[in-house]
């Protein structure tokens, strides 16, 4: 906070403000805000359901100051916007919130003038300045936002808890566009900056859809399949293989003793251990095979194209990963732990040799993690025997 004060600051002192300056800083200020309440709504439902950095879109508008303004007011641009929001996209103030406004004043005011250098290194506005500043933007901010997450919460943080993951960075990159375009516009006919408010209108709405989708389907706590999307893709895939006389394997993944981990340590660190499961799982499957988690500390896999036989060394190879896993957390006093050497029992079924529907072929599976638990656990077992079915139901 203190750089981005002192950086406005000297700038007051040394960069002059000119009546074409105010024009242009109160358009785009005016224009920020009609944007922020037309689609104050949308953008409070995204920052809801946000899970990890929220993308608020404010570099549409930071870009342009960087580069047309001097420093001390895109200062003064990202203190009213992130303030406004604060009051109006965001329900207003909660606890830790006047914190967050504060860091994120100032990654918007460092990120802008660090745009606004480039400017000033460069012999003229062209497309080339212009799109370095956006790059130098983004940069900027994308290392300023991760470093306030990690130290926020060093021992849970990740890249992608920190720096955001692919759609994040492109939306980041989209608006950053838009924003280029913008600087354009306000060089040339600053009136038509009004049109940018119904395209990122119907980008954050495209964005939330998407996210709505993506909670309708996805197991918020491993990022899998949750159980319902998993079914409805199983029997897509019953369909294929039988216009194709084709076969797919399945593996029911079953953790021994998880009730343990949740009682000793507490459920935040159970969640812990079903999310580095749940990517051991995705790594060792391939991208079109369908990987879910059916409820409790049970996942699912369904492999196309795949035997019997090769779907129980995926199983075997998935369930040394799951031996091997190391996973720092914390109890539920805060205290940080280890836990290791987990173990996993693994039925594994095949379409069509142990049945014809996906339920028949999951009753095998679910049949042969029974079998493995009987036997000792920390094993994987091939479908039993039908008759041996009926004995288990």
């Amino acid at each position: 906070m203190g750089i981005a004060a002192g950086w406005a600051g000297y700038a007051t002192l040394t960069q002059p403000t000119t009546a074409w300056h105010l024009r242009i800083f109160a358009l785009i200020t005016a224009v920020a805000i009609a944007q922020t309440e037309i689609s104050r709504r949308l953008e409070r439902q995204r920052r809801s359901l946000a899970d990890g950095p929220h993308v608020n879109m404010v570099s549409v508008w930071l870009l342009p100051a960087g580069v047309l303004l001097p420093a001390q007011l895109v200062a003064l641009l990202s203190v009213t916007l992130y303030v406004y929001l604060a009051f109006r996209s965001w329900s207003g103030t909660r606890p830790g919130e006047a914190h967050r406004v504060a860091a994120n004043i100032t990654t918007a005011t460092l990120s802008g003038c660090a745009a606004g250098l480039v400017v000033v290194a460069s012999p003229g506005l062209t497309v080339v300045t212009v799109g370095a500043a956006a790059l130098v933007h983004f940069t900027v901010n994308t290392l300023l936002t991760g470093l306030g997450l990690y130290l926020a919460n060093p021992a849970k943080a990740s890249v992608e808890s920190c720096l955001g993951g692919m759609d994040d960075n492109l939306l980041e990159l989209a608006t950053l566009c838009v924003g280029g375009l913008l600087v354009m516009v306000l060089t040339q006919e600053p009136l038509l900056a009004v049109l940018v408010i119904l395209p990122l209108y119907v980008l954050q709405r495209s964005v939330l859809i998407k996210r709505l989708e993506e909670l309708a389907t996805t197991d918020q706590k491993t990022q899998l399949l949750n159980a319902t999307t998993w079914q409805e893709g199983a029997q897509r895939e019953i369909s294929r293989a039988e216009r194709e006389t084709g076969s797919f394997g399945t593996l029911m993944i079953d953790l021994d003793h998880f009730k343990h981990i949740n009682d000793t340590y507490g459920h935040l660190a159970g969640d812990d251990v079903l999310k580095a499961v749940a990517a051991v799982v995705k790594q060792e499957t391939r991208a079109h095979d369908l990987v879910g988690r059916f409820g409790g500390e049970e996942f699912v896999a369904l492999l196309p194209s795949t035997s019997k036989e090769d779907a129980i060394v995926t199983a075997e190879r998935i369930r040394q990963r799951i031996s091997e896993l190391v996973v720092p957390t914390l109890t539920n006093e805060g205290k940080s732990v280890t836990i290791e050497r987990r173990t996993a029992s693994i039925g594994v079924a095949a379409f069509p040799l142990d049945g014809v529907s996906i339920e028949e072929v999951m009753a095998a599976a679910d049949a042969a993690v029974y079998a493995a638990k009987d036997g000792g656990r920390n094993r994987v077992v091939g479908s039993v025997p039908v008759p041996a079915l009926a004995a288990v139901a």
